[in-house]
């Protein structure tokens, strides 16, 4: 194992990373803007580097600036934590170019699954179903309705290149997705530096089920159960579980099977998300688009299969085994996350400011990751995301009691919070029952 890490991240998952150096010993080396000075990473790290301002392209995104701190400060190995640089193929190549360790996926599995046309078909030559779609960008309007005609309405207008729920819109008729291809294509472009757009069938009625996978130093990719993440506003999620309650045995031994052939398609290493839509009607599940990097909602993952994923990562990376054994995965138990947003309730629009009182949830089964503590300030340069409140239990029921509980004993004050919809969502009849999809949100509001 090497004996520094470089984390080129902030908030709640830099903190997680560190606290898994601090367990074995790695000393830790934060990044942070000028903005992030004062947060709890920053001073947890056995050492820091700020590295620009709080624009995060001359901070966070800055390559030159991350690789000369990695230099200045003797780190051996970089782990990119999710967002960011975390699925820049030309990052990871510029890191193990100048002799670090990169603590992620090849930089060849990266782009390779980074374009979803292109991993579309990778996937579909794989044998992994995938949703009925172009197989190739379409190059102008009139394609894109060529396509749709042929597909059937409704249909998801998406950006090859975009991902975290950005970059899509859906078309119910021609009149609809004239209107969306302009508007996905000229936000990818501004976005992600590429107007390339996909056209796929849209199913009204349908759930998120994603798959952890792990590819290990010895070339065997391995599935750790699925992740339930339909509890969505504007695409991006804010609760996931596992197992979900929508799949199977025989269901989640598809699943979990697809997956590890999405992985070995192209030579995974490290972990990584095989995203998919499940058809709650029929039981059809077709691929989504793949994550090349570690996920926000890992820890429920974590608590299922007994497994520190930030360890394995960094073992993977190491040229070493797992800790656990490949061949006797078996969840136990149930999960829940929650996220924890600086945002309105209701609207669910962003909410800064500083913290005045910050009292965290405790207890059995209950895990707070935080990104924030009293005194600081949430700022608008970054992510609404605060911290992520996971609990456990030996069943869904107790998971969900614990859940309840631990929201009202949360406590924060300054910046608007989405507390009170997790209140509300964990007495809604929909979500208790388990039956539940991707518009839930929307029928509660």
């Amino acid at each position: 194992m090497f004996e520094s890490l470089l984390v080129a991240n902030r908030g709640e998952i830099a903190r997680r990373i560190i606290r898994t150096t601090r367990k074995l010993g790695i000393r830790a080396i934060a990044v942070h803007s000028e903005a992030d000075a004062g947060l709890p990473f920053v001073t947890e790290a056995d050492e820091a580097v700020c590295v620009g301002p709080a624009n995060p392209a001359l901070s966070y995104r800055n390559v030159e600036a991350i690789l000369a701190a990695a230099r200045d400060t003797g780190a051996q190995a970089i782990h990119p934590g999710y967002g960011f640089l975390s699925e820049n193929a030309d990052f990871a190549r510029t890191v193990e170019a100048g002799g670090l360790i990169w603590v992620g996926p090849g930089a060849d599995a990266i782009t390779a699954m980074g374009d979803k046309i292109n991993a579309r078909n990778l996937m579909a030559a794989a044998g992994v179903p995938v949703a009925p779609g172009t197989t190739e960008p379409a190059a102008d309007l009139a394609a894109a309705v060529s396509a749709a005609a042929e597909i059937g309405y409704p249909v998801m207008v998406k950006a090859a290149a975009g991902g975290g729920g950005m970059g899509m819109g859906v078309a119910t008729d021609e009149a609809g997705l004239r209107t969306e291809y302009d508007k996905v294509r000229s936000f990818a472009e501004r976005m992600f530096g590429d107007g390339s757009v996909l056209i796929e069938r849209y199913f009204p009625r349908v759930r998120h089920v994603e798959v952890q996978i792990l590819g290990l130093a010895d070339g065997r990719v391995v599935a750790l159960g699925e992740r339930e993440c339909s509890v969505q506003r504007r695409n991006q999620k804010l609760v996931e579980e596992s197992p979900s309650p929508a799949v199977s045995p025989e269901l989640r031994e598809r699943i979990l099977a697809a997956a590890v052939r999405a992985g070995e398609a192209v030579s995974y290493r490290n972990a990584g998300t095989v995203e998919c839509l499940l058809d709650p009607t029929t039981g059809e599940f077709f691929f989504l688009e793949m994550n090349t990097r570690l996920q926000v909602e890992h820890p429920v993952t974590e608590y299922v299969y007994g497994v520190d994923l930030v360890e394995e990562q960094l073992r993977v990376a190491a040229g070493l085994a797992p800790t656990f054994d490949p061949d006797a995965l078996a969840p136990r138990g149930h999960a829940i996350e929650l996220r924890i947003n600086a945002e309105d309730p209701k609207r669910f629009l962003p909410g800064p400011g500083a913290i005045s009182t910050w009292n965290e949830p405790a207890g059995e089964g209950v895990r707070v990751d935080s990104g924030y503590v009293a005194g600081n300030t949430v700022t608008p340069f970054y992510d609404s995301l605060m911290a992520k409140l996971i609990v456990s239990g030996a069943i869904r029921d107790e998971a969900v009691a614990r859940a309840r509980a631990a929201v009202a004993q949360f406590e924060i004050a300054g910046p608007k919070n989405n507390l009170p919809f997790f209140a509300e969502l964990l007495e809604n009849p929909e979500f208790l029952s388990g039956d539940y999809d991707t518009g839930i949100v929307s029928r509660m509001r």
